[in-house]
Formats: structure tokens, C-alpha cells, sequence
């Protein structure tokens, strides 16, 4: 009989630290190395174990997954081999390979679209870059990304399905496919898959942390050091699920570090860049918290209330408007790097600040001025 479920990722990172990065991601796969450790952009994909029964017929391994998971495509489990997403007793196979009585079978997949149509919207989109293999888009502020808990239109992911001409009707390997989230209220860049061998070479650099990453945000407070990193483990707030925090113990969430450097000082606000070594959820947000300096105009994480400065009625005036011009955390995913999948070469791209962002910062700039 064979033995199907969807494994528990493991914690990304403990106590000794994280996976290390890797360098090229086109040959054989470093996911393999680590196939039960995740990431926050690994949630998009599901880790399986199958266990070979004692009267197993000799097979295919790409036919035999095939027939023994649901919905999936035997070329899209060519793909998973090819790049080595799959292994048989903790070893990279190629589709050829036999299964045989007792083999332990490991593999990961990106999660199939079921439960929830995915009606095509003709929502603009702003294009950064695009080719067969892979499209950057930069986010507006206020867009969900994918559909779910309440949100099932005018999401990216609809927009998306607009964009590439398909039916809701059908499962299209062309469908613009995920491989990470920002939040719905952060602007800025996500690169997105066209085709499955992108997306799974796409999840791999996510996996070793080879994506480069950097934020710019506005922050409260006067930030004192020029540059820092905090590190530990993020995992959900018992009094509030939709919190998250950082504990001290590493079997309470998954190991997080940000990298942050001062850009611009305005007396009661900070602007910060913030570069990603991992990708947690709320991971900037959370961490700036922790060291006293929440985003600016954060509602959950204390951001929404004046942190700074004497509160008299022109001055309480002065934030509200700041609240008014930029009403949502000030956090925007300015910089996105990856390897192409296809064709090795490094791409860098780079979102301007929106104008709310902009704005904003103008705004404590004439304050501090006139002050």
C-alpha cells in the first residue's frame, strides 16, 4: 500500500543557523540537500512522501508519481526530476529511474489551483520585465496577490489570468504562477513563473536565499546606529493569530534575519533600507517592531499612533495628514535579483518609490525644515 501525505516543512532555520546559498541553480538542485527544511516563499509548494509497497510492479518513477498523485502531469513531475526535486532514498533520480518494493519516495510540487475559480480581470498591470520564462511586475499598494479569506477578485493573480488570455475553465500550464507574496498593503516587485521549469527553478533560489531582496522603508524614531541585523525566530502571536513576533525560541516559528541601513533622518522618523537574508511573513514589520521602530502607519504592529515626538494638538494635525498621504505601512520591495532560469544570467531590477512614499517623506522633510 502506498503511503501519500503532505509532510510538515521543518523549521527553515535553528539554533545553528540557516541553509547556505548557492550559486548556480541550474544544474542539480540544492533543495534536494534540504527537501523537509521551508521557507515562507515555500508555502506555495507541497512536500510529499511516498512509500512503495512490498509488491510493487518495476516502473517508471515519472510515470509512477504520476499515477499515485492527483491532478499532476507527467511532464510536470519531468520537470520536478529534471531539476531535482525528487529523490528515492534521499538521492537525486532521473525520469528513467525504477521503482522498486520499499523505495521512499520525496518530492515537492507547487500547490494545484483548486477550490477557488480563477476568474480573469482586466486589471492594469505595471510590467518591469518580461520574457517566455518569467514576468516582474511591480505591485501597487492595496492589491492582494493571490485569491482567499474574503479577497476572490481584483487580486495580481486575476489580473494575471487576464494577461495571459486563459480560461478559468481550464488548467493552463502558461498560468502565471506565484513563487513568493508581499503583502497586500507593501507596493513593489515580484517576479512571477510562465511555465513549471521556471517556477521550480524560481523556488529553488528562494529556497538557498540566493534572491536578492531590499525594502526601503519609513520607520518611527531617530535610529541611532548607521547600520545593523536582526536576527531570531518569527512565529504567530498567541494573543493575536494575525500577529506574528520574535521569540527566543527557535521551536516557536522559523529563523528570520533582516539587514537594515539608514538612508535619511527626519527627527521623529527614519528611512531604512532593508535587505532580506530570509522571507518570513510581515518579517520587515516585525523586526523593526522589535527594536522599537514599527513602519510608520503600521495598524497592526503599533505603527497607526504617534511613537515620537510631544503630542499637541499642530502636531497631532501634522500626522494625522502624514496618515492621510500614505495610509498604509510605508514599505515598498524596491530592489528584486534573481538568475534567470533559463538562461543563467543574472538579472537586477529596481521600483521606484510610489508617490505615496514620496510624499510622505517630502512631508517630514518641509516639517524638519521649518521647524
Amino acid at each position: 500500500m502506498i503511503d501519500l501525505n503532505t509532510e510538515s516543512v521543518r523549521q527553515a532555520a535553528l539554533q545553528s543557523g540557516r541553509p547556505e546559498a548557492a550559486g548556480d541553480n541550474r544544474g542539480q538542485s540544492p533543495l534536494r540537500e534540504e527537501i523537509e527544511r521551508g521557507d515562507e516563499e515555500m508555502e506555495m509548494f507541497e512536500h510529499f512522501r511516498l512509500l512503495v509497497d512490498k509488491g510493487q510492479e518495476p516502473e517508471r518513477i515519472d510515470k509512477f508519481i504520476a499515477s499515485h498523485q492527483e491532478d499532476t502531469s507527467r511532464n510536470r513531475v519531468q520537470q520536478a526530476i529534471k531539476l531535482g526535486y525528487v529523490l528515492v532514498n534521499d538521492k537525486p533520480v532521473k525520469a528513467n529511474y525504477i521503482v522498486r518494493p520499499c523505495d521512499v519516495v520525496k518530492f515537492v510540487m507547487p500547490y494545484e489551483r483548486r477550490g477557488t475559480e480563477i476568474l480573469p480581470e482586466n486589471i492594469p498591470l505595471d510590467i518591469t520585465y518580461e520574457d517566455d520564462d518569467v514576468l516582474v511586475v511591480n505591485k501597487p499598494a492595496g492589491m492582494v496577490v493571490h485569491p482567499g479569506h474574503g479577497n476572490y477578485n481584483g487580486t495580481l493573480v486575476n489580473a494575471l489570468a487576464y494577461y495571459l488570455h486563459l480560461s478559468p475553465d481550464v488548467e493552463d500550464e502558461r498560468m502565471g504562477v506565484l513563487v513568493h507574496r508581499i503583502d497586500k498593503d507593501t507596493s513593489g516587485l515580484l517576479v512571477i513563473a510562465k511555465n513549471p521549469a521556471a517556477q521550480l527553478n524560481l523556488a529553488d533560489q528562494f529556497f538557498v536565499h540566493s534572491i536578492d531582496r531590499i525594502y526601503t522603508a519609513v520607520v518611527w524614531g531617530n535610529i541611532q546606529e548607521d547600520e545593523g541585523t536582526i536576527e531570531g525566530t518569527i512565529g504567530r502571536d498567541p494573543n493575536d493569530r494575525l500577529r506574528f513576533r520574535v521569540y527566543d525560541d527557535p521551536e516557536k516559528g522559523k529563523w528570520a534575519v533582516t539587514h537594515w541601513r539608514v538612508l535619511e533622518r527626519y527627527g521623529f522618523i527614519t528611512v531604512v533600507e532593508c535587505r532580506l537574508e530570509t522571507g518570513r511573513t510581515h518579517q520587515i514589520r516585525v523586526h523593526m517592531s522589535s527594536i522599537g521602530h514599527p513602519l510608520f502607519n503600521d495598524e497592526r504592529y503599533g505603527g497607526s499612533e504617534i511613537r515620537q515626538g510631544t503630542i499637541y494638538s499642530k502636531y497631532k494635525q501634522f500626522i494625522q495628514n502624514c496618515f492621510a498621504i500614505c495610509p498604509r505601512q510605508a514599505l515598498h520591495a524596491r530592489t528584486l535579483g534573481f538568475t534567470h532560469p533559463t538562461t543563467g544570467q543574472r538579472l537586477h531590477f529596481e521600483a521606484p518609490l510610489p508617490e505615496d512614499m514620496q510624499a510622505l517623506i517630502s512631508k517630514w522633510k518641509n516639517y524638519l525644515a521649518n521647524r
